[in-house]
């Protein structure tokens, strides 16, 4: 709430001036396919993801398991390992056609703000979640570890997709950390080597660290979107599912 109240007090792009009706449109057609995530993830995944980290402390089996850290260092270690496995699942949804042709719902919105940070189609969600139960077994996370990752992780992609702006000091200090909006808005570019860049969800390092790291002088020059999502009816909640289906117009690598 705190995020959209920012948006609506001092907006870093005026897409909505005189338009509220549109802009809780927008927002409405965003939750709407979040809520579907949810119910999705609750109903479907987080049952295997329990089960899987019961699975694993039970059996001490996975990476971190075997180390045999101590409670805080096994916490630290599991929230690196999976925001480092973040970071490469979005570098992947980007490099790999078929995973790029579900990531596309979240890139092709032209008037990114807040609700944008929720707007993910449901087959991208359905195969991550998949892949998650494997990965807290390999790695050995604990149910509370995921917990706490999904906590942090949520505060902060919501926060670096906000429609807002920071005074450049703070905003450089707050990207040695994580990713801030100057910095997620050129992820969101319509330019293929910006929306390539900048795939950090929750640690900004992974960027530096893989050389990813982009930034543009003049942000408010950035266009969000996708060329080949211009037509009303691609922003519709039923576009937005149909996404998947729709031919590429041009490549993004």
């Amino acid at each position: 709430m705190g995020l959209l109240a920012w948006e609506s007090c001092a907006p870093f792009f005026d897409f909505f001036r005189g338009q509220e009706r549109e802009r809780l449109k927008h927002g409405l057609r965003n939750m709407t396919l979040s809520g579907l995530n949810i119910l999705l993830v609750a109903l479907g995944f987080s049952v295997a993801w329990a089960a899987a980290a019961h699975w694993s402390e039970e059996n001490q089996f996975g990476l971190l398991h075997w180390l045999r850290l101590s409670r805080w260092p096994h916490f630290v270690f599991a929230i690196l390992l999976l925001d480092f496995w973040t970071y490469w699942w979005h570098w992947l949804n980007h490099r790999v056609p078929f995973f790029w042709r579900f990531h596309r719902t979240h890139h092709s919105d032209p008037r990114m703000d807040v609700t944008t940070a929720n707007r993910f189609h449901i087959g991208e969600i359905c195969m991550s979640s998949v892949i998650r139960i494997g990965l807290i077994m390999v790695l050995g996370i604990r149910l509370w570890e995921l917990v706490a990752y999904e906590v942090l992780l949520y505060a902060v992609v919501q926060f670096h997709h906000a429609n807002i702006g920071l005074p450049a000091r703070l905003d450089r200090l707050f990207r040695c950390l994580i990713p801030t909006p100057a910095m997620h808005k050129v992820h969101h570019s319509r330019v293929s080597v910006e929306t390539n860049s900048n795939y950090s969800s929750l640690l900004s390092v992974w960027d530096r660290v893989f050389g990813t790291f982009r930034l543009r002088e003049e942000p408010h020059t950035i266009e969000f979107g996708l060329d080949e999502f211009k037509r009303p009816e691609d922003q519709t909640l039923t576009g937005l599912l149909k996404t998947p289906l729709k031919r590429e117009d041009s490549p993004r690598i």
